[in-house]
């Protein structure tokens, strides 16, 4: 288990949305440790390491330490790693492989593009904002509509489900909405504001039934405010899923700026001794 102190200095030196331990502990409902700079989440048979050390210093072979040293504690039937690159040790038994990059809006100096602050003002006209602390039976229903158009990866699918048990049990938790005159849910955001350094924006939703133009654009300008008030250095955005989402997040100021690489392994007792003992005759 994590201590207060030590979660209070994970926040301080948090990086990438997976360093927020009261986020990924109500989603992925495991018991958050502390090892070596390296935060991770288990329970029962499974064990998510996030390898991005706190101290941003990161190697493959410092990986590989920690994770020696977590497997022989707990011995997972699965494992779940994030990180700059997959320790190579865990190739072999990785049954689901992923790469992508973070993007992150630096929000000290950016300014949006005029074109941008027209068509938000232009949607503010037609939409009501609210700063929310709950997941109500409209945003349900227009997370239903959103899921059943678009194509998500099981995860990210997971993500969007868990959100009615997430906000309202959050305490950093803040869901952006927007309201047409009629009073319909046309998009809604959900940010956390726990890191010290930056915003985490968790993901967004949009209606085809109660459509109003560049909704989005409007939610992506009121979290950009949200962020300025309360001292955020930064907006980290998630990662960049398709190429449409990406160019959304460039056209704000989004960049790439870091590698993530997922890995998902399953682990008889005969690999799990296996890999434990390759990882100790290299260390």
């Amino acid at each position: 288990m994590i201590i207060s102190a030590e979660e209070e200095y994970i926040l301080t030196k948090a990086y990438v949305p997976e360093h927020i331990v009261s986020l990924m502990v109500l989603i992925s409902k495991g018991d958050p440790f502390f090892v070596e700079d390296f935060v991770g989440f288990l329970k029962d048979n499974w064990l998510i390491l996030v390898g991005y050390p706190l101290d941003r210093n990161f190697s493959v072979g410092r990986c590989e330490k920690v994770l020696e040293r977590v497997l022989s504690s707990y011995k997972p039937e699965y494992l779940w790693f994030i990180g700059p690159e997959i320790p190579f040790c865990l190739y072999d038994s990785c049954t689901e492989k992923e790469k992508d990059q973070y993007y992150v809006l630096d929000i000290s100096s950016h300014k949006p593009k005029r074109s941008l602050l027209q068509v938000s003002d232009k949607a503010s006209r037609e939409l009501r904002i609210e700063r929310s602390h709950s997941f109500s039976k409209e945003h349900k229903t227009l997370v239903t509509e959103f899921l059943k158009r678009e194509k998500l990866s099981p995860r990210l699918r997971e993500l969007y489900l868990a959100m009615p048990d997430y906000v309202p049990r959050s305490t950093s938790a803040l869901v952006l909405n927007a309201w047409d005159r009629n009073e319909k849910l046309s998009a809604f955001y959900v940010v956390d504001l726990a890191a010290a350094e930056f915003t985490t924006y968790l993901l967004g939703c949009h209606s085809k039934k109660n459509y109003v133009s560049h909704a989005s654009d409007l939610l992506f300008y009121e979290m950009i405010k949200l962020s300025r008030e309360h001292q955020k250095k930064s907006i980290n955005l998630g990662l960049g899923v398709n190429g449409g989402i990406r160019r959304f997040k460039e056209k704000w100021g989004g960049v790439p700026c870091l590698n993530y690489e997922y890995c998902e392994c399953h682990y008889s007792n005969t690999r799990m001794m296996s890999l434990i003992r390759c990882l100790e005759g290299k260390l």
